[in-house]
């Protein structure tokens, strides 16, 4: 019988025994399609927003876990799964093109992100990068060539508001500036990882054009997540993210 104690508080993991190589996602329901693509899948909690799933992708062994919406509460799954002994981290999400040339569906390979998640300038300097590990981007790009998917590397903007407020954003200097897309978790999961020692990157599909007052909603429609087009992209991302932690977890072989 599992008891508090073999278990962490927030996200109830098992305290020990996870494999070393997972993929983060928002939403529990994603998480668990993402762990029906394994073999011998099984949930080992599911706690608040908090799902967690162990299987193996072609031989490799991995997590596949939810955080939520936003950096705080993403933040606190990262730290239990590397108390758990995760180490190498991927988060497959969603987000917002700014970048021209991006449609929906593609896929962001995000090399850094901008620091505006509303939880790690609580945790370290504001000049503190967040970026990914080289060999995260560098298995990510190779597992999308291998697929034929269509993708993207860039930095991203990780924001924690998602509806527009009533202070001035620099959605237009981040769109000169080249910046890719936008999104709620990814510099929380660098910061963290890069702090600790561990290894992580970001595959991100894009669901729309969503940074705010670069949306064109009478173009657009509004945001809508729920398309085809989207639900494609997610799937196929969650391939080329679990082949990449099987390259990862093969070059360190």
């Amino acid at each position: 019988m599992t008891t508090s104690t073999d278990t962490l508080p927030i996200t109830r993991v098992p305290r020990t025994g996870l494999p070393a190589r997972a993929v983060v996602v928002g939403d529990p329901g994603r998480a668990a399609a993402v762990a029906d693509l394994l073999s011998d899948a099984k949930e080992v909690s599911y706690h608040r927003e908090y799902r967690v799933f162990t299987g193996s992708w072609q031989g490799t062994d991995v997590v596949v876990a939810s955080h939520g919406v936003g950096a705080p509460g993403a933040i606190l799954l990262f730290q239990e799964l590397a108390e758990a002994g995760v180490n190498t981290l991927i988060r497959l999400g969603t987000a917002g093109a700014i970048r021209p040339g991006i449609r929906d569906g593609d896929l962001v390979i995000a090399d850094a992100a901008v620091r505006d998640d509303g939880v790690t300038q609580q945790l370290i300097p504001a000049e503190y990068p967040a970026f990914s590990a080289p060999e995260a981007v560098l298995a990510l790009q190779r597992a999308a060539r291998a697929a034929e998917a269509p993708y993207h590397r860039g930095v991203v903007w990780t924001r924690a508001a998602f509806q527009p407020g009533f202070l001035p954003l620099p959605g237009e200097a981040y769109a000169a500036a080249g910046i890719a897309a936008i999104e709620m978790e990814l510099s929380a999961l660098y910061v963290f990882a890069s702090t600790h020692g561990l290894t992580a990157g970001g595959a991100l599909v894009v669901d729309g054009a969503n940074a705010d007052e670069l949306v064109d909603t009478e173009a657009t429609g509004g945001y809508d997540p729920h398309r085809n087009v989207v639900a494609e992209g997610v799937e196929r991302g969650a391939r080329i993210t679990l082949d990449a932690l099987r390259l990862l977890a093969s070059a360190e072989r």
